[in-house]
């Protein structure tokens, strides 16, 4: 059975996104692989083994093309208004705070996105159903 062990995204600037993500999800390095002309920093947290690779091609200066088949990375929190209230906080500036109930029926969940410096937007989820 295959294991996820990390996502990949391209960055403009090393030291601005490393701050994001610790500030934002407490993900810090977990290795830095510097070559030629691309650094590979890994971020994690103790919350499990799954990583954020962050690519940064040496000499780029105009951001990314996101295009439109990027959606988004999801997470899980045990408490969604602490951390978004955190979020505000921090000034990671994240959207509003939704209670999802298709059809009008029992909220499915709760959750807000939040960009990261380079526009990949995430997911913060409450902890709860099949979002654990």
């Amino acid at each position: 059975m295959a294991r996820a062990i990390h996502m990949m995204i391209r960055v403009l600037d090393e030291e601005r996104s490393v701050d994001f993500y610790r500030r934002a999800f407490g993900l810090t390095v977990a290795d830095r692989l510097d070559f030629e002309s691309f650094t590979l920093v890994y971020l994690s947290n103790p919350e499990n083994d799954f990583e954020v690779e962050l690519t940064i091609n040496k000499g780029r200066t105009e951001p990314y093309d996101l295009g439109n088949g990027y959606g988004h990375l999801a997470v899980s929190v045990a408490d969604v208004d602490a951390e978004h209230a955190r979020f505000e906080r921090e000034g990671l500036n994240p959207r509003k705070l939704v209670s999802f109930a298709p059809d009008g029926g029992e909220p499915i969940a709760r959750f807000f996105f939040v960009a990261d410096p380079d526009g990949y937007q995430i997911e913060v989820l409450q902890r709860a159903g099949r979002y654990h």
